[in-house]
């Protein structure tokens, strides 16, 4: 139910349980490869070590305190304002919501208090991303460049820009 009310909350301070629950929600999804899902939770421990010098942002959706779903950003090394979404994704349990549309708007408000001019957001090619390509495009991505068997042979990578006025 999309117009049920939710208590939806944002925050950008990350905490030592982070990473655990960042990994226990991209697993959560069944779209990611077991060998991408470490990577999620290696960025959250990057960026408790590192802090901001990481280079690794984050926006995390609560739900009484509950994470249900985060996005991972930064700024793209040698560019003026360009940054990339490196990762967005609402649990399992509470996809269909609105969840994610809410957690792209906040991560947006955040890029762009970083001075961001534009959000790179890149997929894969594939039929089961048909929804993530479609998420885009509902929120006003453009599709810029699309790479032929990128990740291996069939499955490409499209490239989506949102630029900000």
């Amino acid at each position: 139910m999309k117009n049920e009310k939710l208590n939806l909350k944002f925050r950008t301070e990350i905490y030592n349980s982070d990473p655990a629950i960042v990994e226990e929600i991209v697993r959560s999804t069944g779209y990611f490869y077991d060998y991408e899902i470490p990577v999620a939770r290696e960025l959250a421990e990057e960026r408790l070590a590192r802090g901001e010098e990481s280079g690794y942002f984050f926006v995390f959706a609560t739900i009484e305190e509950k994470v249900v779903a985060y996005a991972c950003y930064g700024p793209i090394a040698c560019t003026n304002g360009s940054f990339d979404l490196y990762w967005i994704v609402t649990h399992q349990d509470w996809r269909g919501k609105g969840i994610g549309q809410q957690l792209l708007g906040a991560t947006i408000n955040e890029v762009k208090k970083l001075n961001g001019r534009m959000l790179i957001a890149e997929t894969s090619t594939k039929e089961q991303y048909k929804p993530t390509r479609k998420f885009y495009e509902n929120n006003n991505f453009l599709l810029e460049a699309t790479i032929v068997d990128f990740y291996e042979i069939g499955d490409g990578k499209a490239m989506y820009v949102k630029r900000f006025d």
